[in-house]
């Protein structure tokens, strides 16, 4: 990565951006910065009671405000919410502001790595694995359209995904 230049990981709910984006910036001597918690911080509440008080539009808008503000920053990386990506000025915002990369799971990967979660609103129905193959069939398109690198991020632990991340992020820039 060229210094000063932004990182942003995008993809599905339970891919691993917050952990992977706080090692790569370890990593890289960058701040980390996750916007769903930056949005749980300044508003004082969870992301489920935004929610369930201002409906999905309402936490879309707070969303696509902090975007803007972070990525107005040089020398971060930033781990987005799965839904980032539904507003097209949010891609052009990500794509042209640093070095996106979409991290990929299968829907089996995600389901399992989110069956115990109880803080996603959007998984809290019978049916997770459907609502993740919705969700993921309905923004893979988007998440491909936005990234300037797709990585697919297999078992692999949290370690490994970063190292070669950081590798294929090497061969980007040289």
């Amino acid at each position: 990565m060229k210094p000063g230049q932004n990182l942003y990981l995008v993809g599905p709910m339970g891919v691993g951006k917050t952990t992977i984006g706080r090692l790569i910036a370890q990593k890289l001597n960058k701040q980390f910065i996750d916007l769903d918690e930056e949005i749980e911080a300044r508003c004082g509440a969870s992301i489920a009671w935004i929610f369930d008080v201002e409906g999905e539009e309402g936490f879309r808008k707070r969303e696509s405000d902090l975007l803007n503000t972070c990525s107005s920053k040089t020398d971060i990386v930033l781990s987005t919410g799965g839904g980032v990506v539904l507003d097209s000025a949010n891609r052009e915002r990500l794509r042209s502001t640093g070095v996106v990369v979409f991290l990929n799971a299968s829907v089996e990967q995600l389901y399992q790595r989110t069956l115990k979660d109880k803080k996603r609103p959007l998984l809290q129905v019978s049916d997770r694995k459907a609502v993740i193959r919705r969700l993921k069939e309905s923004r893979d398109p988007l998440y491909r359209e936005t990234a300037h690198l797709v990585f697919d991020v297999g078992n692999r632990s949290s370690r490994h995904v970063t190292e070669a991340l950081l590798q294929k992020l090497e061969g980007l820039n040289g």
